[in-house]
């Protein structure tokens, strides 16, 4: 199929994007990597009135770190992030997710701030992002504004983002050196879009789990925490009892969604399984390896 016509443009300035944006609003689809949004032109199941190609931009794809926050502007392609040092030294949890990213041709091209602007609920950086804490730079001919990466997300491809803003930057909280990262994800095939999926970080010592912070993706319509499973695994050391414990509480956080893959109840029973071998993994790790 071939797209619905539309009209192109290439700014090369923030503010002429900014510009078109408030110009059009809901009529314009901003271009980045293009893997998402290409598909769906092509399927005519996006039909804007102006494309706006952002590739021209500079310094929207730089990946800086103060050794607090790692700032990662929203033309980043997730090869790149999977190249940085900054990245590996400061997000691991990223850097477990990343290769799980579909395949290489779209990881060379596909963008952070694409991903996360789609709210794709398969995805696997709205749950990092989440699962980090992170921060979203918002930008609009009306000035700047953040948005905490959990507020962001509101439902089925919604977000807190106003039809005349442009997703500009990421900033993300560096992880601390005794969390330990959690990701694992069911897929049909490595690189399919998600089932089940969950990414997380915890630390676990002589008094158990504390600090934990798990979010699922693939089941609901949007990235959030899971706040009864935290609380479950708070001050527990991991055993029969707890396992029991975390399954019961996913119960109470998760209403899973059906999809072609399978059922509320599959899903559910998916999540548990994901929770159970990660925490499993968590308890046997020194903070090094998460």
């Amino acid at each position: 199929m071939k797209p619905a016509p539309f009209a192109y443009h290439r700014p090369e300035s923030l503010d002429q994007v900014l510009a078109i944006l408030a110009d059009f609003r809901d009529d314009a689809a901003v271009l980045a990597g293009g893997q998402s949004l290409m598909p769906m032109l092509n399927m005519r199941l996006a039909r804007p009135a102006v494309v706006v190609d952002v590739n021209r931009l500079e310094g929207i794809a730089e990946i800086a770190s103060d050794g607090e926050m790692v700032r990662i502007g929203a033309l980043a392609r997730f090869a790149a992030l999977a190249r940085s040092p900054a990245v590996r030294a400061h997000l691991p949890l990223m850097a477990l997710a990343l290769p799980h990213i579909a395949h290489a041709a779209i990881r060379n091209r596909g963008s952070l701030g694409g991903s996360l602007a789609l709210s794709d609920p398969a995805a696997e950086m709205p749950a990092v992002a989440v699962a980090l804490g992170a921060e979203i730079e918002l930008a609009s001919t009306a000035g700047r504004r953040t948005v905490a990466a959990e507020d962001f997300y509101r439902g089925l491809y919604e977000t807190a983002r106003r039809a005349d803003e442009f997703l500009l930057a990421i900033r993300f909280p560096c992880q601390a050196p005794d969390e330990i990262s959690l990701f694992d994800e069911l897929s049909r095939r490595h690189g399919d879009f998600a089932i089940v999926g969950l990414a997380g970080r915890t630390r676990y010592g002589a008094q158990g789990f504390s600090g934990s912070r798990i979010v699922f993706f693939g089941c609901e319509s949007h990235a959030r925490p899971a706040a009864a499973l935290s609380r479950c695994l708070d001050g527990r050391l991991w055993n029969a009892e707890t396992e029991a414990l975390a399954a019961e509480a996913l119960a109470q956080d998760l209403r899973p969604t059906a999809s072609l893959e399978g059922g509320p109840a599959f899903k559910l029973r998916v999540a548990q399984a994901l929770t159970r071998r990660t925490l499993t993994r968590a308890a046997t790790a020194t903070p090094s390896d998460g």
